[in-house]
């Protein structure tokens, strides 16, 4: 298993589920940041971070401008903006145009990452109706980076994993009782 400085996980619909089922397995010792990309509504953004912070010992919060990355904390995307990851390692949120119909988009916290981690970054795509994440999948492999998809016959809506597995020579094809296993693997 590769050395994994940074996971970054994205998904849309179908995808909170996922994440419920497998952030209690998520080993609480992990040396590297989470950072979940979900498409959602405006204005449910603490709702998120507190449903999340209730499945996990991991401390889950809300990104914030200019905080730095820290390990072994799951951060998630504030609704309506996309997340860009600095060299200095700290984050960046953009209001610039939606992407794939999305803020924030999947494809450009994909891609932000891939540029500062290289072959240290791991990121995960569940399940989803549209392609984002897709093409960020691709510069994380041609950063020598890890991907993963959530097996498309286990996702709520297979559309996003199964674009991903179709054009982004992906690594690793995963069951939803496969994921933490793989996650705590990285360390």
């Amino acid at each position: 298993m590769k050395n994994c400085n940074a996971l970054v996980i994205g998904g849309s619909a179908g995808s909170l589920e996922v994440l419920i089922k497998v952030l209690p397995k998520i080993d609480i010792n992990i040396p590297f940041p989470i950072i979940i990309v979900v498409h959602r509504k405006q204005g449910t953004d603490s709702l998120l971070s507190e449903l999340l912070s209730t499945k996990t010992a991991l401390i889950v919060k809300e990104i914030e401008e200019k905080e730095s990355v820290l390990p072994g904390t799951i951060y998630i995307v504030p609704s309506d903006y996309h997340l860009l990851i600095e060299k200095n390692l700290t984050f960046s949120l953009d209001y610039s145009e939606k992407v794939n119909y999305s803020r924030p988009s999947i494809d450009v916290t994909f891609q932000s990452a891939a540029e500062v981690y290289g072959d240290k970054l791991v990121c995960l795509l569940l399940s989803g109706s549209n392609s984002d994440g897709v093409n960020g999948l691709i510069t994380v492999k041609n950063y020598g980076g890890e991907t993963a998809v959530q097996d498309p016959l286990t996702a709520q809506v297979n559309y996003m994993p199964a674009q991903a597995i179709l054009k982004a020579n992906i690594d690793k094809v995963l069951k939803i009782d496969e994921m933490s296993d793989y996650i705590n693997s990285l360390s």
